[in-house]
């Protein structure tokens, strides 16, 4: 008798399992493929592919500080890869220690690539595009395109590492820069036990995290965190309600008051939250959302569980070696720090 009662426990398991899921697909959640080779067709820029020497070469660029004006701002400044993608400040600190004029946060870079448009307005349609505002920003950066160009280009080093990823008769530009920079963030995908789930294994989420996801499902949340980032498209703000930091910093969205929604992803690690990181507690952020985009004043029983499930997105990151940049000559332009 006991036997068949943990048989039948068992049986019942995997039937919610499945049923759970096919609930999740039906919602619009998609994994991070498994299969390299799938994963790599979704990643990939037919434009400029994936390789392992531009990689090697995005990653440097990405943590030199050189490419600023100052020479003290790295994308890595404000998009810390060892922290969880991102600065975890509120306003996203630059140039002079300015805080962002408008007291936006820095999202996270990881698992930026599954995002349809990037920034939190979608003024970027890539990363690669996105990788040449911050520089030329302000109130980040503060460079140029010229005193980018110049700084890679006065380092043998560099030269010779272009020239060995795109070939000898490379121009170095600041276009290609940025698409150095951002073909390296392409890369930067962490699936998790959630992943694992969708793609097949019943037993990868405990009994706890499955609810969480069927809460998340229930409630809503899928609506607009979907895909696979679980977010990355654009949405309206406020839908039922006014967001009740509204008032801090000047963005508003896009011309349409259309806002990008964050990936939940490692979502644990990337505190505060919002577009202008005014919350600092998870369960008060899922709260939020629940009243100004779904209108459910969300009961703390399912907040909890929620954010249960939100603990499942941590996921497994690249390994990332901060890596030996080249020596600076007497032609490399001097850090300027007005």
């Amino acid at each position: 008798m006991k036997n068949i009662v943990i048989a039948t426990l068992a049986t019942t398991s995997l039937l919610l399992s499945a049923s759970l899921h096919d609930a999740a697909k039906g919602a619009g959640l998609k994994p991070i493929p498994a299969d390299k080779a799938e994963l790599m067709r979704l990643i990939d820029n037919p434009k400029n592919p994936i390789t392992e020497a531009k990689v090697r070469l995005g990653e440097k660029l990405y943590f030199d500080p050189r490419l600023s004006k100052s020479g003290l701002i790295s994308c890595n400044f404000c998009h810390n890869l060892g922290e969880g993608g991102d600065d975890g400040v509120e306003a996203a600190i630059g140039h002079k220690w300015t805080a962002n004029p408008d007291h936006v946060n820095s999202p996270t870079v990881y698992n930026a690539v599954f995002n349809d448009i990037q920034f939190w307005d979608g003024r970027a349609k890539d990363l690669e595009e996105q990788a040449q505002g911050p520089m030329l920003a302000h109130p980040e950066m503060a460079s140029t395109s010229e005193y980018v160009e110049e700084v890679v280009v006065s380092m043998p080093e560099y030269v010779a590492e272009f020239k060995s990823a795109y070939g000898k008769n490379v121009k170095i530009t600041f276009a290609l820069i940025a698409d150095t920079i951002g073909l390296f963030e392409r890369t930067l995908v962490t699936p998790s036990v959630y992943d694992d789930f969708l793609n097949g294994d019943k037993n990868a989420l405990n009994a706890k995290e499955k609810d969480g996801l069927k809460t998340f499902i229930d409630a809503g949340c899928a609506t607009c965190h979907t895909g696979v980032g679980l977010g990355g498209a654009m949405n309206m703000l406020n839908v039922t309600g006014t967001y009740k930091h509204m008032d801090i910093g000047g963005f508003k969205g896009d011309k349409n008051g259309m806002v990008r929604v964050p990936t939940l992803r490692n979502i644990t690690q990337t505190a505060p939250y919002f577009h202008n990181g005014k919350i600092w507690s998870l369960k008060e952020a899922i709260k939020e959302m629940g009243k100004i985009q779904l209108g459910a004043d969300l009961s703390d029983k399912d907040v909890a569980s929620i954010e249960v499930f939100l603990n499942s997105l941590e996921g497994r990151k690249p390994q990332i070696i901060y890596p030996m940049l080249p020596a600076s000559t007497e032609k490399t332009p001097k850090p300027d720090m007005n």
